[in-house]
């Protein structure tokens, strides 16, 4: 088949096509016709040398996929042969195959292109677990978000606002602003003129929001503190910032402030699995009635994940990149 790969760490033109063999299955697995592959954050981090594959995943890059299941692994359903899926993947999705747990699989609802079913895994398991699992999000909260019109932040918004929740989001200048409150987001913040620790006080009216979703940590951490109300959550899921925050611990506990956060590859294929149960059971149903819809940003063919890697390094997309692989 062919996938794409690289022969040592570096940047994005590092990549290229290449004939590799089909994925051998394991217990539970299942092999994907890949249609379309997803591209995220991580695959770069990942590309540039500095986040490898969990023991006994795949070495290509892809964390997501949507296609058809054209073989199985041992112990799965014989009926799941030729169902249309979107799956969290290990790794693996930039490829014309692609095994994934059968576990992590959900199914493609009517109304739902194979183009965006490939947009939702990654960012939909990874919201769903960090602003619902850990951060505890209620109907009637107020979410602050970074990044607004990155493909977690637009699910973000888009999460949150089907729950009743109120959005806050900082976005990097007036075009990604409006395209946020496009999606969805009450209130978007332009932190390049502005602090936005100050507006958010001022929208709050002092209060203070319950939860940050925070993909920066670095010295944003300290500044996210002073958005948060009492008993206020703040979860981290990247470091693009930087991997050391300096914070005031007596504020913490004045303050009763919960810190927390996740990275979601690593987790076992158990807990990734009941993970995906409750998304299919409590948030799959918003997707297949169309209230979610991932918003897209632009396609690539398979052929050049480069350029969609360039595209997403260079920040100016707004949503999802994905990769044509097979089509449909």
């Amino acid at each position: 088949m062919t996938a794409i790969g690289f022969d040592a760490p570096g940047g994005a033109d590092v990549l290229r096509p290449e004939t590799v063999a089909v994925p051998r299955l394991k217990q539970g697995e299942v092999l994907i016709r890949v249609g379309w592959a997803g591209v995220n954050r991580p695959d770069c981090i990942q590309r540039a040398g500095h986040y490898p594959a969990p023991p006994g995943a795949s070495p290509i890059l892809g964390l997501e996929v949507a296609g058809e299941i054209v073989a199985l692994g041992e112990g799965v359903d014989p009926e799941r042969l030729g169902q249309t899926v979107c799956a969290l993947t290990p790794g693996g999705g930039y490829a014309e195959y692609c095994a994934a747990p059968i576990g992590h699989c959900l199914p493609v609802p009517d109304g739902l292109s194979l183009k965006e079913a490939a947009a939702l895994p990654e960012t939909l398991f990874t919201v769903w677990h960090n602003v619902f699992q850990r951060g505890m999000a209620r109907e009637g909260e107020t979410l602050l978000v970074h990044g607004g019109t990155s493909g977690i932040g637009t699910m973000a918004i888009m999460l949150a606002k089907a729950f009743e929740m109120t959005v806050i989001v900082t976005c990097g200048d007036e075009e990604k602003c409006a395209a946020a409150r496009q999606v969805g987001a009450d209130h978007a913040i332009n932190y390049k003129t502005g602090d936005f620790v100050e507006q958010v006080q001022a929208i709050t009216g002092g209060k203070g929001v319950e939860i940050v979703l925070d993909m920066v940590s670095g010295d944003y951490v300290p500044r996210n503190l002073k958005c948060l109300a009492e008993n206020g959550r703040h979860v981290t899921i990247a470091i693009l910032g930087g991997m050391q925050a300096t914070i005031n611990m007596a504020v913490v506990m004045s303050r009763r402030l919960t810190l927390t956060g996740s990275t979601l590859r690593p987790r076992s294929d158990a807990f990734k699995t009941a993970l995906c149960e409750e998304i299919e059971q409590v948030a799959w149903p918003l997707v297949a009635d169309g209230t979610i819809r991932p918003v897209m940003d632009r396609s690539f063919p398979l052929a050049e994940a480069a350029a969609a890697h360039a595209r997403m390094e260079a920040g100016d997309h707004i949503g999802k990149i994905v990769l044509e692989v097979g089509g449909d």
